[in-house]
């Protein structure tokens, strides 16, 4: 719990985030029992290793906390939970893109979506929706996030009038492979890798003496940044070393097989016998559609509850991430919340009754399809959505200033009205993929205003947000959370308190000054 809280600058929920280190035993063993191949001690328990920002003591030493499965453990969990679902009979229906959310009266009745395969649009209808969509990750040009990660949840709800929460907040990891942001695990770290600057020294001792390389994300991501805008990147250019060598052949064969084979792939060198290229690489979107502990998606800074809507994983904001997530409780937050997600909705359904369809469910939907199927501007989509991705990683990235917001506030706009003269090609009903990538770039545009609006409201450093020109974390102003809505075409902003739990009163729980 003291290192979630460390690692969320303050900013995350204590209250959730005591909840979620409780249960978290309880959801590992789950996995576990449902046939999760964790790699194994020679004693045959489930293995652990370091990781950033974990450990004993409040701080004084690093943790083998993180269970892990080599370095695919995201991927393992994915198809344990994939087969028990197919197990159970759960119905996926693949081929659909969700365009519409259906919500009336403070109420969720379902969404509207493309069917991609036969073209026209199908209604899920039902008693509770539940939003499970991802992150954010690809309003960056340098990013580890799937093509699929265009914060489409996010966008689907600002437009039935909900807030959004704390967007200024996007986790860089530190470690992308060069130009491509390709993750390089945290667990190549945990191994004992180390990080190395152009004059060959591991520049880490300046920054976290202590834990070097285990520090967390945000504060090894401005050390590997600013080291690169100091002129001491690999070769004077915006890349770092990571150096695995020393771990031997063995070892990476055993613990680290996937980052070999990407290395080796997608950035041309052999990890056994030289340095691997990597920069920060936009990862993890803290912010998202504000929800309790619960997964009730709340709609005001009182926290009030909206009926029969649930949010869980990296869509949401349950702020058990506050403003810098934690290594290894992405996963963990996305079965422990989405465990309780679904239970909280079995709870509820007896007092939840099918309500009645409005008349013009179907509209807002069918007239965004209509709309791009008829466009004929001279914009393209692919050239608006690189210039959005690549004035998002200049002006909005691991640093930001109030004049790089300001300008990126004005190119988030500009791209806005250019975005309404945009032409589709393509314009058949059957997996239509331009049709697709137009929507998905729309939601894109949405909320990336949400994360300058953010980001020059918050007048501080905390986290993965750090303003050049507000240094410090400012407590007195802003240990406080971010709702955003959509107010046509710009965002009204207010705030709410984060929960800090009465007692906790160990001297690590204290508000800590930043080095840099």
């Amino acid at each position: 719990m003291f290192d979630t809280v460390k690692g969320s600058d303050y900013l995350g929920d204590q209250d959730a985030i005591e909840m979620m280190v409780r249960e978290a035993p309880e959801t590992v063993i789950e996995m576990e029992h449902w046939g999760c191949p964790f790699s194994r001690t020679a004693e045959g328990k489930i293995a652990q290793r370091k990781f950033g920002g974990h450990t004993l003591e409040f701080g004084k030493e690093a943790s083998l906390r993180a269970c892990y499965s080599a370095d695919y453990t995201g991927h393992v969990l994915l198809h344990t939970l994939h087969e028990q679902s197919l197990k159970h009979g759960v119905n996926f229906y693949s081929e659909f893109q969700v365009l519409s959310l259906i919500f009336r009266d403070n109420r969720a009745i379902g969404v509207v979506a493309l069917d991609i395969v036969n073209g026209g649009l199908h209604t899920f209808y039902g008693r509770a929706v539940m939003f499970g969509m991802g992150g954010y990750g690809r309003a960056f040009s340098i990013t580890s996030n799937a093509h699929s990660n265009t914060g489409d949840g996010l966008a689907l709800v600002s437009r039935v009038g909900l807030p959004i929460q704390d967007m200024e907040f996007v986790q860089f990891h530190p470690t992308g492979l060069w130009k491509s942001g390709i993750l390089v695990t945290e667990g190549a770290r945990g191994e004992g890798g180390y990080l190395v600057n152009g004059e060959g020294r591991r520049f880490m001792e300046d920054y976290a003496p202590t834990l070097m390389e285990l520090a967390p994300r945000d504060m090894v991501a401005r050390a590997m940044q600013q080291e690169i805008d100091e002129g001491r990147g690999i070769d004077g250019m915006d890349k770092i070393h990571i150096d695995v060598t020393h771990l031997g052949e063995a070892k990476l064969k055993e613990r680290l097989p996937q980052i070999t084979e990407l290395a080796m792939n997608f950035a041309g060198v052999d990890p056994r016998k030289e340095p691997i290229p990597i920069q920060p690489t936009a990862h993890y979107s803290m912010g998202g559609i504000p929800a309790n502990m619960n997964c009730r998606v709340t709609y005001d800074a009182n926290r009030s509850e909206t009926v029969g809507f649930y949010a869980a994983g990296e869509c949401s904001c349950i702020s058990v991430h506050g403003a810098n997530r934690l290594g290894t409780n992405s996963l963990l937050e996305a079965l422990l919340f989405g465990r309780r997600a679904g239970k909280q909705i079995v709870e509820d359904l007896p007092n939840l009754e099918f309500p009645n369809l409005p008349d013009d469910y179907e509209d807002a939907a069918r007239q965004e399809v209509d709309h791009f199927k008829n466009v004929t501007g001279k914009e393209k989509v692919g050239a608006i959505r690189l210039e959005l991705q690549e004035s998002m990683m200049l002006d909005c990235g691991v640093f930001r200033s109030k004049k790089q917001l300001v300008n990126q506030k004005a190119k988030v706009q500009e791209l806005e009205e250019r975005f309404k003269h945009i032409t589709v090609d393509d314009k058949s009903d059957q997996f239509n993929t331009d049709l697709l990538e137009a929507i998905e770039l729309g939601h894109l545009l949405k909320f990336s205003g949400a994360i300058v609006e953010g980001g020059l409201a918050r007048e501080e450093s905390r986290g993965g947000h750090s303003r050049t020109d507000f240094p410090k974390r400012d407590d007195d102003k802003f240990l406080k959370h971010t709702l955003a809505w959509r107010n046509g075409a710009k965002w009204d902003l207010s705030f709410e308190k984060d929960v800090i739990l009465k007692g906790v009163t160990h001297p690590g729980f204290e508000p800590m000054e930043r080095k840099y």
